[in-house]
């Protein structure tokens, strides 16, 4: 009999097992998505699939192990939660019931069954971290800079904000044994450390309603440290937390300048620990190159204006500003519970025209959720814009009536290098088509790539017919759920 199990806990996705072979069982495994990261919540629900190839197989009992060690996972050693043998079918959120689970800790688990015969099938192991379990256990503060700064305009009816760079250096001494970093960074953030930047992921974190609840993320970040000086740098993002409008029309709701917390938790090897937070000494500066960033317009970048090593030790910062201590943006800091929004697929667009002179039009070929990379060589103070719409007018022009008040496009000045390379950070945009002006000469097909992004959601199944509108229709369905899933579902393109 081939058995195989799929565990995960609900919402927080879990770690990859091997295959395994046992007395009267073959190739028993586990399939898995990716490992849960940070979990805060008391009682996580776990689930699993039981699959076979043979007709009949059910489930009459399971057991759930849960220990820090991997050797441990059995009825006499599973010091955690040794749950008792429950006499049913169920596979699917069953909580947890053991010891309380304690902050910034590493548990494995997995899961044996019953089937329909009394025989028995055991699961091979995942595991999963938790973040911060209590909210005294944050000895972060919440910084950041409450108003406008040089070419800042935050009452105008489209709300102008640079991004905000923070830097903070600091030194080790010992041994590291363990590294994690929480953070959370309001509206938008990108943290790097060591001038590396953490994580995959883009247009982080995910949407709250910021007056109740914020979320925080939460990396391993032990091969990103070194011994001796060390240095943290985070650029925020205006998103949705700084409004795009302050027009009555557009009813956006605007909850304070850009913000962030971080709390960098070590673990060295003679047993130590140390934590390094956001707190008074951290420096700021809005003189970088994103001079604009607005999920309405777009985001304005000014290569000229980049910052070398910023984000490493031994950068002068003293003219930056020091940073202040503002107010928490609201009532809960939790982990996010929900799978980051990453760049799933890139798409080279199919065909560009010039419609007049200097004015080419791209065509992605797919209306996409997302933006694109440019691919530009010229002199430096060049200016490339990139505009975006889903349809054309008859001229081939774009078509931007749908789009209203919406600038919707991105703005690159270039430094002037032999070949560079940009995307934006804190915007993104619904479009098949393309307008790019300023471009030095004539583009090609490879002057611009689509980066399409939405939540990191596993695909569990597909559809092919032999009627191809059909076909179109489903390819037209999981492109719209790809379109909409941005962190919670929206309602276009």
């Amino acid at each position: 009999m081939k058995t195989i199990f799929k565990l995960l806990i609900l919402l927080l996705l879990i770690s990859g097992c091997s295959e395994k072979s046992q007395v009267n069982v073959v190739n028993l495994r586990c399939e898995y998505k990716v490992n849960p990261v940070g979990i805060d919540i008391e009682k996580p629900r776990f689930s699993w699939n039981l699959e076979s190839e043979q007709r009949g197989i059910s489930q009459s009992a399971f057991q759930i192990f849960v220990s820090f060690q991997t050797e441990n996972l059995d009825e006499k050693n599973a010091e955690i939660w040794v749950s008792p043998k429950v006499s049913s079918d169920k596979s699917i959120q069953i909580e947890y019931e053991g010891k309380p689970l304690e902050s910034n800790k590493k548990y494995w688990w997995k899961v044996k069954i019953w089937d329909q015969d009394g025989q028995t099938h055991e699961s091979e192991q995942a595991y999963f971290t938790t973040g911060l379990m209590l909210e005294a256990e944050w000895k972060a503060k919440w910084i950041g800079l409450d108003k406008a700064v040089g070419s800042d305009e935050p009452e105008r009816r489209k709300t102008i904000l640079s991004a905000r760079m923070l830097r903070k250096e600091f030194e080790i001494e010992k041994k590291i044994k363990s590294a994690t970093a929480f953070i959370s960074g309001l509206g938008l953030f990108e943290m790097f450390v060591n001038g590396e930047k953490i994580g995959d992921q883009v247009l982080a974190p995910a949407l709250t309603e910021y007056n109740k609840r914020s979320f925080y993320m939460t990396f391993d970040v032990t091969q990103n440290l070194q011994s001796g000086k060390n240095a943290i740098g985070v650029i925020l993002g205006n998103g949705r937390f700084f409004a795009p409008r302050t027009g009555k029309d557009e009813q956006t709701r605007n909850f304070g300048f850009p913000k962030m917390i971080c709390q960098i938790d070590i673990q060295f090897e003679d047993g130590t620990s140390e934590s390094i937070i956001t707190d008074e000494t951290w420096k700021l500066t809005t003189n970088g190159p994103i001079r604009k960033n607005n999920e309405y317009d777009g985001e304005f970048y000014d290569a000229r204006m980049e910052i070398k090593d910023w984000d490493k030790s031994g950068f002068d910062d003293a003219a930056w500003m020091n940073v202040e201590l503002v107010e928490k943006p609201g009532e809960k800091l939790v982990a996010q519970p929900n799978e980051a929004i990453k760049i799933m697929e890139e798409i080279t667009p199919v065909s560009v025209n010039e419609i007049e002179p200097g004015k080419w039009i791209f065509d992605m070929g797919q209306n996409m959720v997302g933006w694109v990379e440019l691919t530009v060589k010229g002199k430096s103070g060049d200016k490339v814009s990139l505009r975006f719409a889903e349809t054309l007018n008859n001229d081939g022009s774009l078509f931007l009536d749908n789009i209203r008040t919406a600038e919707v496009t991105d703005t690159y000045i270039l430094k002037g290098e032999d070949e560079e390379k940009w995307e934006p950070r804190f915007t993104y945009h619904g479009f098949r088509f393309v307008e790019m002006t300023g471009f030095p000469g004539s583009p090609t097909l490879s002057a611009i790539k689509g980066k399409v992004i939405y939540d990191a959601l596993e695909v569990t199944g597909s559809f092919s017919g032999s009627n191809s509108m059909i076909n179109q229709i489903y390819k037209n369905a999981t492109w719209g759920i790809k379109g909409n899933y941005r962190s919670i579902p929206t309602d276009c393109p």
